[in-house]
């Protein structure tokens, strides 16, 4: 019998009855012959309100009890989901992380898989059942719940696929990828297929459908990923090895992500010490640096720039005290109406001319950028959150997407 490992988000186990749709769906591949092991997240916007009671307690709550509040939320879907396996006479078991094998390390509430223990997700698939594991969460070195961040259940699911050798189905509220969030431009395609590459891309750059480093997992050990509605039978979206095909279209993608804080250093006088200073001391508050912009030496000093998230804007008022203390004359500041754009596709390995045409179009239309940063297959913008539904209109027209 083949496994299959399917994953289903906190809007589709939102509430009771939608727990017993997906546990009917689950039954319908089993009926087909298949081992089932079934990933799930928390239900609805429970982590979003255990973090907020957490912050009612502190500000910025201890990591290491932040991830034992919130991984119960897990909990609560893959027992209630395995009670309705059992009431509709299908031989079920509930498996926290640390129970599936799960083994992570890093900081808390970031914490990364290093591997999965599978005897006993092996010995209960053996035993005929269907195999429910918690997302989002495992167990460290010391014993510790550890939760992976963001998005965390596809990471689970994908290291799970990869371990099983076997397909990975994420379950979501869109019927797929799409070359834009259709939330934000309702005349967005969806894509029958995207690379491995493309879909990193858009994940890292803000694409909300898909956790990069379950695409990451995908891509390394070969695990077709497959994306889709869990309600209906529409055909979703297969995140895959790349193929020729996929270079026809030059922009596959559109991404916008609002969860952007930039921090803007200026004054600094210009030493390559007083740079590496700046980050070191980022490095040490575990903050994730997106994009970063200096200036050209102007009478011996610079200004620097670096985007990060906005939930570390509590370590960042820390860090701005420390880099004061060591360089007197600098002045920080915060922006945070802001947005980044990105434009993703494969082709532009092979293909000049992106850049200027983007240009274009936010000079034809007005709109000003703070910073630009490019990979091989994307090219990202800073602009002001107010222009972000013009140039989302302006860029997804002129690029048919």
């Amino acid at each position: 019998m083949a496994v299959v490992v399917q994953k289903f988000g906190g809007t589709s186990v939102g509430t009771i009855e939608k727990i017993k749709a997906v546990a009917k769906k689950v039954i319908e591949r089993k009926e087909q012959g298949n081992e089932m092991v079934v990933v799930v997240s928390a239900m609805g916007k429970t982590t979003d309100s255990l973090i907020s009671m957490a912050k009612e307690i502190s500000p910025n709550p201890n990591k290491r009890e932040l991830d034992m509040l919130v991984s119960t939320g897990e909990q609560i879907s893959i027992a209630l989901l395995s009670m309705a396996f059992h009431e509709y006479g299908y031989n079920s078991i509930s498996l926290t992380g640390f129970q599936a094998g799960i083994k992570t390390e890093g900081h808390h509430t970031k914490n990364t898989i290093t591997d999965i223990d599978l005897r006993n997700v092996k010995k209960h698939l053996k035993e005929g059942k269907i195999v429910v594991v918690a997302g989002f969460q495992g167990i460290n070195e010391n014993g510790d719940i550890t939760t992976l961040g963001r998005g965390g259940s596809d990471t689970t699911a994908v290291a799970l696929a990869a371990k099983l050798k076997c397909i990975c189905e994420i379950y979501t509220d869109v019927e797929g990828v799409y070359s834009v969030d259709p939330r934000v431009y309702t005349k967005a395609k969806k894509l029958d297929a995207i690379s491995y590459e493309e879909m990193m891309e858009m994940a890292s750059l803000g694409a909300g459908v898909m956790e990069t480093r379950a695409v990451e997992l995908g891509f390394k050990y070969n695990i077709p990923i497959y994306v889709a509605m869990t309600h209906g039978n529409k055909v979703g979206t297969m995140i895959k090895e790349y193929d020729e095909t996929m270079e026809g279209k030059i922009i596959t993608g559109l991404t916008i992500n609002d969860d952007v804080l930039m921090i803007t250093v200026n004054n600094v006088e210009y030493k390559s010490r007083n740079i590496a200073l700046i980050f070191d001391m980022v490095g040490k508050h575990n903050i994730n640096i997106d994009m970063i912009s200096q200036t050209a030496p102007f009478e011996g000093h610079v200004n620097v720039s670096f985007t990060c998230s906005k939930e570390d804007s509590y370590a960042i008022a820390e860090i701005a005290k420390a880099l004061q203390a060591e360089m007197p004359q600098i002045e920080l500041s915060q922006e945070s109406e802001i947005a980044k754009l990105s434009v993703v596709g494969i082709g532009m390995m092979k293909q000049s001319g992106v850049a200027a045409k983007v240009f274009n179009i936010f000079a034809d239309n007005n709109i000003e950028f703070k910073q630009v940063t490019t990979s091989e297959i994307s090219i990202s913008y800073t602009i002001n959150s107010s222009d972000k539904q013009k140039a989302v209109d302006a860029l997804a027209k002129a690029l048919e997407l």
